[in-house]
């Protein structure tokens, strides 16, 4: 199962329900998925969805899932890598009406270096980057070195910003 995330963002974010509605409509992605959608605006037709859940339908999806692909919010993609999931985080951006600014992606790109998950900043590249975290296996969590590495790096990103 394919587990697709939003967050609760008040943006749209129909560019990546949309690409995924197709690649289910077309055959490409056969999984069965799953989309919390949001305040997008953009309905579904070949994969279940609902607005918004609650955490505890967010914990059961997570771990129903085989991989979950989410914005770039910390809290989500945090959890499933803490689940050992495979992952792909495709950030919200400002350009496409999506978010204020493009935080979400610098704190992605950050974080990539030292985990196990992937980064889509095109769509067009969505598909292929399904295939390639589902051949990943998966990997067990150490939440201790995950927790000192994500503090230094959200503290190195925290005085660049500062430092602008």
């Amino acid at each position: 199962m394919i587990f697709v995330t939003v967050g609760t963002h008040e943006q749209q974010f129909n560019r990546l329900i949309k690409e995924i509605d197709l690649l289910k409509k077309n055959g490409s992605i056969t999984d069965e998925i799953f989309i919390q959608t949001g305040y997008s605006d953009y309905i579904p037709e070949y994969c279940k969805y609902k607005k918004f859940l609650s955490y505890k339908e967010m914990e059961q999806y997570i771990n129903k899932s085989e991989v979950v692909i989410c914005h770039g919010g910390p809290a989500t993609f945090m959890n499933s890598l803490s689940k050992g999931k495979k992952q792909l985080l495709f950030p919200r951006q400002k350009k496409y009406g999506e978010h204020v600014n493009d935080h979400q992606v610098e704190f992605v790109r950050r974080i990539l270096q030292d985990n196990n998950i992937l980064f889509i900043e095109n769509i067009d590249d969505l598909f292929e980057k399904i295939i390639e975290v589902s051949k990943q296996t998966n990997f067990t969590s150490n939440n201790n070195f995950f927790c000192e590495r994500l503090k230094q790096i959200v503290e190195k990103f925290n005085e660049d910003q500062e430092n602008e």
